[in-house]
């Protein structure tokens, strides 16, 4: 079920803590000080998952250099975040949010539809929080050409 949360531009960040790949533990109330970039996909290995994963793997030194943290966030376990990381060697942090009550917290658990059917399910979106805790920008319905390279330009802008 969705909700009707959005949040914008200039709201202070939903808080969240979730379970991660390697068992850990992604905390956003213990980055403040550190612009983070939290990317929500919709399942781990499928072919434009894998491609956003991969872009954001490739420029993470980049955002290491400007003190941005990455997290990708899905609603599938963090055992598959482990499959997923390992099969692409991937180097970013997973989070998993099997209850969506993070992703209906930043209003990206949403009613799609293919082939002529609904479904619940994420919309790809990303979303640069400020060291201040705000968001400072959102990408909602994320096309994965080029979405990295934007999202790092504004990570300068802010870092």
């Amino acid at each position: 079920m969705t909700t009707e949360t959005t949040v914008s531009e200039g709201d202070a960040a939903p808080d969240f803590a979730l379970a991660t790949d390697g068992g850990g533990r992604f905390e956003l109330a213990e980055q403040k000080g550190k612009p983070v970039v939290v990317y929500f996909y919709p399942k781990d290995d499928t072919s434009g998952c894998t491609l956003e994963a991969q872009a954001f793997s490739e420029s993470k030194p980049e955002f290491d250099r400007l003190g941005v943290v990455l997290v990708g966030v899905s609603p599938d376990s963090a055992e598959s975040h482990d499959k997923f990381k390992a099969k692409y060697d991937l180097k970013i942090a997973l989070a998993s949010d099997e209850s969506k009550d993070m992703l209906n917290a930043y209003g990206v658990w949403k009613q799609k539809s293919m082939y002529g059917r609904t479904y619940m399910g994420v919309e790809r979106s990303t979303f640069l929080i400020g060291k201040d805790g705000r968001i400072a920008r959102i990408w909602r319905n994320v096309k994965v050409p080029g979405h990295v390279d934007e999202v790092l330009a504004a990570a300068r802008a802010i870092a």
